[in-house]
């Protein structure tokens, strides 16, 4: 299974690709960023962050897509711009025919640290040692999206193995989803 992991952002588009199975090690593609000037318009820096990825996932096959899951924060333009760049990135997976999955960030960090709430330096830490890194990914960016990419191909979830013509999910992935979906709250309309 080879998982596409994309940090989005309009400065710094993080992503990452590893090659692994549920359980099991994994190990590293590629990883690395698309970078769009700040002073461009934002349809150009829009067009930077789509031709990027679009060579990442032209040239590195993914058999499924991990974005993160844009949350609300304070700083109103920094969300749109994630969230801008969190739509390109679903949009070119979903075009090239890839399962996409969203993961939060809490969810991204429990999964490769056990802890929702840890810090950048521990997820890098982390995500250096479980890929047997030489070195941590740099910027930060480019790790987080290789903890995206952690988190979906460990959690499994429906999208792995429904749709890419290898089989269906595993009994951990249905396990896992099962347990998810017991746990999520369920609300009365």
């Amino acid at each position: 299974m080879r998982v596409m992991g994309v940090d989005p952002g309009l400065t710094r588009c993080g992503w990452g690709v590893i090659d692994g199975l549920p359980g099991r090690k994994a190990r590293l593609v590629a990883v690395g960023v698309v970078r769009s000037p700040a002073d461009e318009p934002l349809a150009e820096r829009l067009l930077a962050v789509a031709l990027g990825l679009e060579d990442v996932l032209a040239g590195h096959q993914p058999d499924a897509v991990a974005v993160e899951r844009v949350f609300a924060r304070s700083d109103v333009s920094t969300v749109m711009g994630t969230a801008q760049a969190s739509g390109v990135a679903m949009m070119l997976a979903a075009r090239a025919g890839l399962p996409v999955a969203t993961h939060t960030p809490s969810e991204v960090k429990a999964a490769v640290t056990g802890s929702g709430r840890a810090g950048k330096e521990q997820v890098t830490s982390m995500v250096t040692r479980i890929l047997s890194l030489d070195a941590p990914p740099r910027p930060a960016d480019a790790a987080d999206a290789l903890a995206l990419a952690l988190c979906h191909l460990w959690r499994g979830g429906p999208t792995i193995g429904a749709t890419n013509g290898r089989g269906a999910p595993t009994a951990a992935q249905h396990a896992w989803a099962s347990a998810a979906a017991a746990a999520s709250p369920r609300r009365s309309w």
